[in-house]
């Protein structure tokens, strides 16, 4: 896996549940793996806070990550997401992941007692060394409250196999710091929705993003435009449509979000696993009207 290329748009995927939220449905799932894959979606991340993971039990956890795995025959990398209240549960997930296929891990400290600085390195290096894969560090300090600058942030590239980062922090200043000072030590991409413009824009290699589930397509077409043809003008244009999801997306419970978005446009996912509930029918109209200036609402 070292010389695995982790590049352009990284869709943060659902988990797929039955209509009453109790079972994963596969078939819908594959489904989902297919539309996102012919669209051009550069690689697949399950089981990350859009696919509910800490909702799942740890057999379903499990489960997904090997469905993704299996669902993607290799046509994409899959980056598992994995995390738990304990370095045993982190690590047995880790070990599970590279056992089934997965590509990349996508590693959350635990979630409940905030980690300092030095608790994150110990963490992560116990990760590293179990299962040996390459380690995307998941930075969303307002639900972990492990809140490390930007240079702490790169110091955990020091840990062998932790080459990435996605920023879930919010704070725009840190992200363009990583990715101008620290880009050497570790790679830093962005992974808060209403700053994907400006991470892309500002070198990020990738971006790991919920919305890229609604509007695969269009959010290639802004990688595209943005990253490889450098195009800004164009780039704008394509992101003030997608802006106005991301900022809808942030502004309500983001999984009941992403799965309304997804039966708009003719892919449902099931409902989110309670306690979150379906948006109002209020928010969905207003989501339609979004996704409708976009031009996806399914006929």
């Amino acid at each position: 896996m070292s010389d695995l290329e982790i590049r352009g748009i990284l869709a943060a995927v659902v988990t797929p549940f039955t209509a009453d939220g109790s079972v994963i449905d596969e078939d819908n799932l594959r489904a989902q793996v297919d539309r996102l894959v012919e669209a051009g979606i550069h690689a697949l991340v399950p089981t990350g806070s859009t696919g509910e993971f800490a909702s799942l039990s740890l057999d379903e956890h499990k489960r997904v990550i090997e469905l993704y795995v299996e669902a993607a025959a290799g046509r994409v990398p899959v980056i598992a997401g994995i995390g738990g209240l304990t370095n045993q549960i982190t690590i047995e997930l880790a070990k599970h992941a590279k056992q089934v296929g997965a590509d990349a891990l996508m590693v959350v400290p635990p979630f409940y007692e905030p980690l300092g600085f030095e608790d994150v390195k110990f963490f992560l290096t116990s990760v590293s060394e179990a299962a040996g894969l390459p380690i995307v560090y998941y930075n969303i300090p307002g639900i972990t409250g492990a809140k490390l600058s930007a240079a702490e942030l790169a110091e955990l590239g020091e840990i062998e196999n932790v080459k990435y980062l996605k920023d879930t922090s919010g704070d725009a200043v840190s992200l363009t710091e990583l990715l101008v000072n620290h880009s050497d030590k570790i790679k830093a991409f962005n992974g808060w929705d209403t700053l994907t413009f400006v991470g892309i824009a500002s070198g990020a290699e990738a971006a790991v993003w919920g919305a890229a589930g609604i509007v695969p397509e269009q959010a290639v077409e802004l990688w595209n435009v943005l990253a490889e043809k450098k195009d800004l003008d164009g780039g704008r244009e394509l992101w003030a449509k997608l802006w106005r999801l991301a900022d809808f997306l942030e502004s309500v419970n983001y999984i009941a979000g992403v799965k309304a978005g997804l039966e708009l446009v003719g892919s449902p996912a099931g409902p989110p696993r309670l306690p979150a509930r379906p948006l109002s029918d209020e928010k969905r109209a207003e989501l339609k009207e979004i996704l409708d200036a976009i031009g996806v609402t399914a006929s």
